[in-house]
């Protein structure tokens, strides 16, 4: 046991001085810094702009709170005042064509339905949020369930010799 200890330990000294050389010589890969030197600050990124498409977006998982499709820079939310409500709330959502929030939203933790908003729900940006024009800086490889399924189902129907 103990001399397993020691090989363990000389096994993690090994790694971290290797880390170290290769950090004082500047070759580690780093995307996200793009050729800036570690020593170095990169330049900040310009600001995105605001996707503002007005187009419904898929979610990619069950209970994924809709992104909000338009700029929401202008809005005001306050304990006062929430612009979100005027054209989604239930008197104004079918004049703007904007559809109304959900029926949970009007819901207190008892499952109780309100008259109007629940206050836990009120700060509509908590949950949901504006999409920005960017280029992902590292590729996104994510899969939702039905795409993993639809990929089982095609394997083993290769498998079996079907189309």
């Amino acid at each position: 046991m103990r001399a397993n200890h020691w090989w363990m330990t000389g096994c993690c000294v090994a790694l971290l001085a290797l880390a170290a050389s290769r950090l004082a010589a500047g070759d580690l890969p780093n995307p996200l810094r793009g050729p800036t030197a570690l020593k170095d600050e990169p330049a900040a990124p310009p600001i995105a702009a605001i996707e503002d498409k007005d187009v419904k977006r898929g979610r990619a998982y069950t209970g994924q709170p809709p992104t909000i499709p338009h700029d929401i820079e202008k809005y005001e939310i306050t304990h006062n005042v929430n612009m979100c409500m005027y054209c989604h709330g239930r008197v104004r959502n079918a004049e703007f064509g904007a559809p109304m929030v959900s029926a949970t939203h009007f819901m207190d933790r008892d499952y109780d339905f309100l008259a109007e908003v629940s206050p836990r729900r009120y700060f509509c940006t908590q949950c949901h949020v504006s999409q920005e024009e960017v280029v992902a800086p590292v590729k996104n490889t994510f899969m939702d369930v039905d795409q993993i399924l639809e990929r089982e189902r095609a394997s083993a129907r290769q498998a079996d010799g079907k189309p």
